[in-house]
């Protein structure tokens, strides 16, 4: 997962067509566990990137896409929320809901 900064974030979701995005706390355990899921889903979908931000950064972007925990993953296609998830059950729980959402 490629790390993004505050200012970037809506610039990147806005430009890739497809993007998965996942929103932590640093001292969120639960968060560590999902991001090594998700370091192993990120290999499963060689053709989506995943970008990883730290949500205390971006308050006001929490409010608008109604994040109501971490950890979460956003799913973005063409720029508009796909999807969302906060809990992290399985990697093929993940994969399959993934795959669930993206465009064929």
């Amino acid at each position: 997962m490629k790390a993004i900064e505050r200012p970037d974030v809506q610039r990147i979701v806005n430009e890739q067509p497809l993007m998965a995005l996942y929103i932590y706390t640093p001292l969120c355990g639960t968060c560590q566990l999902a991001r090594r899921m998700l370091a192993v889903v990120e290999q499963l979908f060689p053709t989506l990137p995943f970008y990883e931000t730290d949500i205390n950064y971006m308050p006001e972007q929490a409010v608008v896409w109604k994040i109501e925990s971490v950890p979460c993953l956003l799913l973005f296609v063409g720029g508009s929320l796909a999807g969302k998830w906060y809990a992290f059950h399985s990697v093929p729980y993940l994969y399959d809901e993934l795959q669930a959402r993206l465009p064929r």
